[in-house]
């Protein structure tokens, strides 16, 4: 029920609605497991907080971040779980799940989508490691048995390394290997140009700035939270939906009405630390990062640059870049997230990567099938992104689709909030 947290332990068995379960623990050589499932974030936020009091792997493990989120989606009680996973009474582990429905089908997954790069559950790493694989298997099966009123619980882009620790969510059901990671990681500004750059790469980048100031007055700025965010937001996510219509790749941002989202992180107050990057050329902006910061980690959401050919010969988003990468480390970000997927800006800065895995746990026999189906679908799905053949006739053929059926709808400008 909507704000109210329910008891679901081990060896529970289904109960009319009217009934309250009976917590019945379970004792192993790691303790006692107990389990609570909320509707309500505000029931769980003392021990989300706790879990993530030194370090997240993701926004998408941000309290903050996801409150905003299931403000700004309207997202209802109902479909909101946050299942809460304790050994002898001290939190371990916390999943936070949005119930949904996919094509038909009725899933729990992360609330966000592929907006935060990758994601994992809220968890104390070094207790989850402590527990050993068949103390984490026991955990993991307690947390999901307690769900209900889905077919699948589907959680996309899990590191395999967290916390120093490998392998913490191996048992939390069935894997498929997808992406990579990629982060900065240095002790200083120094250190970083040491390792990335050599004589030719440091000539290259000062070509490029050289061609870039030629044409006019350059600046770099940090704005934060409750500063003047609005014209650099704007800007990029114009500057974003013009790179998405010249790649003939759907603009999510505008079409799913996210944009007043990241205006609405970036507002004073939020909870969120923003840090916008943002390169001018004669008051101009040319080029545009948005980050969001926890302690000592950077993550970078969404970059974006001039579409002006002129301007692009002085390559303004690699400038940018390099400007970023000479001040965060020298100004206390110690890891520099960059997402996932392979780019020019990744081989050339990052030096940890760290794969990802997406997670199945069927809750139903019609569930079981459906995570087959979609891990078929998966691995397709990444051959055709591996060869640049497949990759051009897939997206010709989903433009046709679209054009035919209409589903592509009138967006208006890139830069208007819904």
């Amino acid at each position: 029920m909507s704000g109210t947290l329910t008891p679901a332990l081990a060896n529970t068995t289904p109960v009319a609605p009217d009934m309250a379960p009976r917590p019945v623990p379970v004792a192993d050589a790691h303790g006692a497991i107990s389990v609570v499932v909320s509707h309500d974030l505000a029931e769980v936020e003392a021990v989300w907080r706790e879990l993530t009091d030194k370090a997240i792997e993701s926004p998408g493990q941000s309290f903050d971040f996801i409150r905003a989120w299931v403000a700004h989606r309207k997202i209802a009680s109902a479909d909101q779980r946050y299942v809460v996973g304790r050994v002898e009474g001290a939190a371990v582990a916390l999943l936070p799940l949005h119930r949904k429905r996919v094509h038909g089908l009725p899933i729990m997954t992360w609330f966000p989508g592929a907006n935060a790069g990758c994601y994992a559950p809220v968890a104390d790493s070094d207790r989850l490691a402590a527990l050993g694989s068949a103390g984490r298997c026991a955990l993991w099966t307690e947390m999901t048995s307690a769900l209900d009123g889905a077919d699948v619980v589907y959680l996309r882009s899990i590191p395999t390394e967290v916390g120093g620790h490998q392998g913490l969510f191996d048992e939390l059901g069935a894997t498929l290997a997808v992406e990579t990671l990629y982060r900065s990681q240095y002790g200083s500004w120094e250190e970083c140009d040491k390792l990335q750059r050599n004589k030719s790469r440091r000539k290259h980048d000062r070509q490029q700035g050289d061609r870039l100031t030629a044409m006019g007055a350059v600046s770099f700025a940090e704005i934060n939270n409750g500063d003047d965010t609005q014209c650099a937001i704007e800007t990029m996510f114009r500057q974003r939906s013009a790179r998405f219509k010249a790649q003939g790749i759907r603009d999510t941002f505008v079409q799913d009405g996210l944009i007043s989202f990241y205006h609405d992180l970036a507002a004073a107050g939020s909870g969120v630390d923003v840090r916008l990057h943002v390169l001018r050329l004669d008051d101009q902006i040319v080029a545009v990062r948005y980050n969001v910061v926890h302690n000592e980690r950077m993550f970078c959401l969404i970059s974006s640059m001039s579409d002006d050919v002129a301007i692009q010969n002085g390559s303004p988003g690699k400038q940018c870049l390099l400007r970023v990468m000479q001040s965060v480390f020298d100004n206390g970000t110690a890891v520099f997230d960059m997402g996932s997927g392979f780019t020019d800006e990744k081989r050339h800065w990052c030096n940890v990567q760290i794969p990802l895995q997406q997670h199945y746990i069927g809750l139903t026999r019609q569930g079981a099938l459906i995570v087959k189906a979609h891990q078929i679908f998966q691995k397709t799905r990444a051959r055709i992104k591996a060869s640049k053949r497949l990759k051009s006739a897939f997206r010709s053929g989903r433009q046709l689709f679209e054009r035919l059926s209409g589903a592509v709808r009138p967006t208006g400008s890139a830069g208007s909030s819904d």
